[in-house]
């Protein structure tokens, strides 16, 4: 599903980074990045203009080729790997940052990704995420139709044990990246750090 939306013509969702990312990685140390479900690059290739090293993984291959085509046009590096989350070993104390922005995934699947989160970023480290929740099924602006999917705050609370929040929130805002989000959405956002 996901190379067949990316062989599409331009970039599904832009080449400006996630609003909420672009506003929170001042938060993360300068190291290594790791950009969960990257797509087509937009939020990796930014963070690599931020000056950070970043590995982009996602199970489109399609994707990622585009991901390292903005990358080159943009002036910068990133690393790339195909791979399926729920095979993917996230290195334990690997990572100053790692960022999630519409990565929705099944609930266990989501949980089991999330402990590795916590386990793969070294004392210091920061995890960005922005996703939609539930209440985005009633908005239809864009994510899955899957309730299963749609994380609350408190699901994350509880899957990112282990980590200090520094936002926490659910909330309505504007989203407009490229052809499938756009408008009033429904959205929790996170940022969480490991104790030193």
């Amino acid at each position: 599903m996901w190379n067949e939306r990316y062989c599409e013509a331009g970039f599904a969702y832009g080449t400006q980074p996630n609003d909420f990312v672009a506003a929170e990685a001042h938060r993360i140390p300068q190291g290594r990045v790791l950009d969960l479900g990257a797509g087509e690059g937009r939020n990796g290739v930014w963070l690599a203009e931020q000056g950070h090293s970043v590995l982009c993984v996602d199970g489109s291959d399609v994707g990622l080729a585009k991901a390292r085509a903005l990358a080159k046009e943009r002036g910068v590096a990133i690393d790339t790997e195909v791979a399926d989350l729920a095979a993917y070993a996230i290195a334990p104390g690997a990572f100053t940052g790692i960022v999630s922005s519409w990565c929705h995934l099944p609930l266990p699947l989501r949980a089991k990704v999330h402990a590795a989160c916590v386990a793969g970023l070294e004392p210091g480290g920061v995890f960005v995420l922005e996703a939609y929740t539930p209440a985005q099924l009633e908005l239809g602006t864009g994510g899955p139709k899957d309730v299963a999917m749609l994380p609350t705050l408190a699901q994350l609370r509880e899957e990112l044990k282990g980590l200090d929040f520094e936002v926490g929130v659910e909330r309505e805002r504007e989203v407009h990246e490229g052809r499938f989000h756009g408008g009033r959405s429904a959205v929790v956002q996170v940022v969480a750090r490991k104790p030193r």
